[in-house]
């Protein structure tokens, strides 16, 4: 049995900190991504004990970032892409551009060269896409057109950012102060080429992909192997990102995310984001242990005027150029300070082309520490933003827009949380397969009910039935506030996740004493516990359909429940 297994080592070692670090900032009120970086701050290099192995670590983040943008692919249509390209496209250039310019100030002051004032201003345009997507999913903003637009900016900055990798190396004797003659139409070459590869991977996604991923986890499904079909998500997801970054030159992220894209249009989309959820999550903490890992906290106090105008670069420089260039747009102010502070924080582009300047003699190590450090108190601080948004939402939305007659409306979805004006009613979480079954149940009766679901396809097929429905999930104690629980006759938790029904059933029970709470289970075990945290009775699956089987065959000879 060998003794040396780094690669266990930093799994268990980083999830376990990160486990014990998030759950103590979420005492106290702090989002446990502070606790999951300063996990990292501890198994890293500049703190003593045990040191994780960086370049495992970085790998393992990788597939972190390539199954969540994969999970956000599986939730973003090609339409909604193309539907916000006349903001994200331009937006994105031009603060690119504000931001590389402010970065560019800086080096010049500190008396850098020209390329390690480009590489650095480069490093801070760009956002972190896992800080920004797990914002986005925790506020549930990714199907409304805030989140579209963050993402499709997200997509533009991954882009330019790839071509920066490209051309950087073809520019370093120029931008260097080398030799200053450079061949330029091997500088074009490269851009064409790289250009090229880009737009090949996208038409052979957008043509044989869209045939062919659906076709082969059709094909898997109808196997009967939940495994296999897992198995089956997983490869897809990261062997497409893979062969986009080895064939094409595009950034894993961006493989992933088309792959996700292309299996939205499958029916089988929202079992294979399920599938992969928990390790999308897993790999995400590890990410955020990777990040902790650069952090040296003693280069706070090396120069500290340095890095106070690097972070305000990233947090105000970024955040004022998008919150101006969205409202040009006409678009609303809670939009354009969604993404303005979904942007206020860099990350996993940054430190790749960090370490391409450092190789390449362009980036002085100092100006890696400043990105380094910079990007740890962005994502620090990212959480606080997003929760002091929260609080200036409501005012923001309440204030009437005047920037342009024509400006977008605001989606349906992005409207406050409204609390239901129903009482003596029923709440059904979920609108599933059973979720439905009940619905159409309460119809019959004419029972007044509402429901709450999260998936986007569902809202609009109960918003097409015109039934009350609220956008979120179940186990928010806010959202069963707004559904009236208190006031409520009946409740139906109609998800399959025993966990998370567990936690609606406490506090619902909490709630009201005298709600009679009725739930499904998948076991007995499940059963139990459910009825231990307060249910009125819980139907298990198996049972019901033993008993109707058993009913078809012999009427007399039933089971008893």
């Amino acid at each position: 049995m060998p003794h040396e297994t780094p690669l266990i080592s930093m799994i268990v070692i980083g999830l376990g900190l990160a486990f014990v670090l998030g759950a103590i900032a979420s005492r106290f009120r702090v989002s446990p991504l502070v606790g999951y970086l300063l996990a990292g701050v501890m198994v890293g290099p500049a703190t003593p004990g045990f040191v994780a192995d960086p370049h495992l670590a970085a790998e393992l983040a990788e597939i972190g970032v390539i199954l969540l943008m994969f999970g956000v692919g599986l939730h973003f249509s090609l339409k909604d892409l193309l539907s916000v390209k006349a903001i994200a496209v331009p937006g994105a250039i031009v603060q690119i551009a504000i931001a590389t310019a402010l970065g560019f100030a800086l080096s010049w002051g500190l008396g850098w060269s020209i390329g390690a004032g480009i590489v650095f201003g480069l490093a801070l345009s760009c956002a972190s896409t896992v800080v920004l997507l797990r914002a986005m999913q925790e506020r549930r903003l990714l199907q409304t057109e805030r989140g579209r637009i963050a993402v499709g900016w997200l997509i533009v900055e991954d882009l330019a950012m790839v071509l920066a990798l490209v051309l950087l190396p073809a520019l370093a004797d120029a931008l260097g102060g080398g030799e200053a003659a450079q061949d330029w139409s091997a500088i074009l070459e490269a851009l064409a080429i790289t250009l090229g590869k880009v737009a090949a991977f996208v038409v052979l996604m957008l043509v044989v992909g869209r045939r062919v991923i659906p076709w082969i986890l059709h094909t898997i499904a109808h196997m009967g192997s939940r495994e296999l079909f897992r198995l089956c998500v997983l490869a897809i997801a990261l062997g497409v990102a893979y062969a986009a970054a080895q064939l094409f030159g595009v950034s894993f992220a961006l493989g992933a995310f088309f792959a996700g894209m292309i299996l939205s249009e499958s029916e089988l989309s929202h079992r294979a984001a399920e599938e992969t959820l928990p390790l999308r999550d897993a790999f995400a903490v590890l990410f955020f242990v990777s990040v902790g890992m650069l952090f040296d906290p003693a280069k706070l106090l090396d120069d500290p005027l340095s890095l106070a105008a690097t972070v305000t670069i990233i947090i105000l420089g970024k955040s004022l150029a998008a919150f101006g260039i969205v409202k040009l747009f006409g678009h609303p102010t809670h939009t354009a300070l969604t993404i303005s502070v979904s942007l206020a924080q860099i990350g996993e582009f940054s430190f790749i082309l960090a370490s391409l300047g450092l190789g390449l003699g362009l980036l002085p190590a100092a100006g890696q520490d400043l990105i380094l450090a910079g990007a740890i108190i962005s994502i620090v601080i990212n959480p606080l933003l997003f929760g002091l948004l929260d609080r200036v939402k409501p005012r923001a939305e309440a204030k009437p827009d005047t920037a342009r007659p024509d400006a977008p409306a605001p989606d349906a979805d992005e409207a406050a949380l409204l609390p239901t004006g129903q009482t003596g009613h029923a709440i059904v979480i979920g609108f599933g397969r059973v979720g439905t079954l009940i619905v159409d149940a309460l119809e019959r009766q004419r029972h007044p009910f509402l429901v709450i679901e999260e998936k986007p396809a569902r809202l609009a097929a109960l918003k097409a039935r015109g039934i009350e429905s609220l956008n979120g999930n179940g186990v928010t104690a806010e959202l069963l506030s707004a559904a009236n629980v208190a006031g409520a006759r009946l409740l139906f938790v109609a998800i399959p996740e025993s966990f998370e029904a567990g936690q609606i059933v406490q506090q619902a029970r909490a709630a009201s004493p005298a709600l009679a709470i009725i739930s499904r289970a998948h076991s007995d075990a499940e059963v139990e516990y459910l009825l231990s945290l307060g249910a009125s009775s819980v139907i298990m699956g198996e049972r019901e359909i033993a008993r109707g089987m058993v009913e078809q065959a012999f009427p007399e000879a039933a089971p008893a429940a």
